[in-house]
This record gives structure tokens, sequence and C-alpha cells, in this order.
């Protein structure tokens, strides 16, 4: 295994198997495409695909997050659609998934149950709207604000991985490359909720010496 150890700053670049490369802050090891892919979201494009992508199961969610959801629904409840109650009143809005993971619950293996649509087809989290209007005082799960960003808790360490979806975020990558944006940047703000300003300042530096190493 080859270490590069960047002194004296904070981190280290990890080379673990090539071409994968991990920086690691604090007790975090976070891949190398966070720095290299560009990357910003375009919403008119994809109409907030992310809510509504297949899978029989929805966003990760902290056990703390829990009790958070309980609260919102009474609050969105009538923003959602009757299939998505359905689901609600049937299993709640949440569930354990096979892998033991709490995750929001899904209409048909494929929307949110929090979805809600605009009429021009615009997919918005219900959650987040009540946000941004007053109504609650949570965003909304913190898995969702990082994606395209997975965690995963390996050991001592949580992974920072990027999850490629080429086909439903083919138009981020577009404008992304057009605004000169990478990924760390356009999720600054998930990444400073989830792991704090100092946590990202030490990433900004990594990616300063990301470029001047020339990988």
């Amino acid at each position: 295994m080859k270490k590069h150890y960047l002194c004296p700053r904070k981190y280290i670049l990890l080379q673990i198997k090539h071409p994968i490369t991990l920086i690691h802050i604090n007790d975090t090891l976070v891949s190398e495409d966070l720095l290299d892919e560009a990357f910003c979201c375009d919403l008119e494009q994809c109409k907030g695909a992310c809510c509504f992508s297949e899978g029989e199961s929805g966003a990760p969610l902290e056990t703390e997050e829990l009790a958070l959801l309980d609260k919102a629904v009474p609050i969105v409840w009538d923003e959602l659609t009757p299939r998505a109650q359905e689901v609600i009143h049937s299993q709640g809005a949440y569930f354990k998934d096979k892998a033991g993971d709490w995750v929001t619950s899904v209409v048909e293996d494929r929307d949110c149950v929090f979805c809600t649509w605009a009429p021009s087809g615009m997919c918005y989290c219900a959650i987040e709207k009540a946000w941004r209007e007053g109504r609650f005082d949570w965003m909304k799960p913190v898995s969702c604000h990082l994606y395209p960003i997975r965690l995963k808790r390996i050991g001592d360490y949580t992974t920072v991985n990027y999850d490629r979806q080429d086909k439903m975020c083919g138009c981020a990558h577009k404008l992304g490359r057009k605004l000169n944006i990478k990924l760390y940047q356009c999720l600054r703000s998930s990444l400073v909720r989830k792991f704090g300003e100092d946590w990202y300042s030490q990433l900004e530096n990594a990616a300063e010496a990301w470029k001047e190493m020339h990988f």
C-alpha cells in the first residue's frame, strides 16, 4: 500500500488500489472523485431525478433522523401523493432494508414518499419545501442533502464516495464542466453540515495539494 504524507498538513493521501485514491481527513476517507469530477446540479434538466430514481429503498437515514421524519409527516401530509400516503399508512415513512439500515419508504420501488410535484414536472422534497417556507425546522435527511455523495462506515472510518449515475446526472457533469465546478465545491453546504467547517477547509487544502501533485 502506497502512502503519501503531505506534512505539515493534517491529511494523508492513501493510494490503496490503482486508480483509487482516498484522502484521509480526521476519521474520514474521501474518494478522489470528489476532487476530480466536474459536477453542478442542474435541476431544470434533471427535474430532481435523484428523489424518484428506481430502487426498492429510499434515502439512507441516521437513527436520530427517524423522530424528525415522524414529526415532518403531519406537516407535509396534504402535499404527498395519495399513493405515498397509503405507503406511509401501511409501513411508515421509513423501514429497515435488507442490510438492516434505516431508509425512507418508496412508492412502487421508485418515488420517495416525500416527493411532491410541480405542474412543470419538477420533483421537490416536501420536507425541504416546508423548511424553506418556514413551516419546519429541519431541512431533510443529510444523505439527501449530500447526494450523489454516499457515506459508509468501515471500521473506525467513514468513507465519503461518489455514487456515479451518469444517466441521471449527466446534465450535472455538463454544467460542472461549463462552470468549472468540482463535486466537492457543488456540495459544500451539505459537506459542512455533516462534517463541519474545519473538515471542509482541510478538504480544500487537500484539493490544492492534489492539483500540485498532478496525479
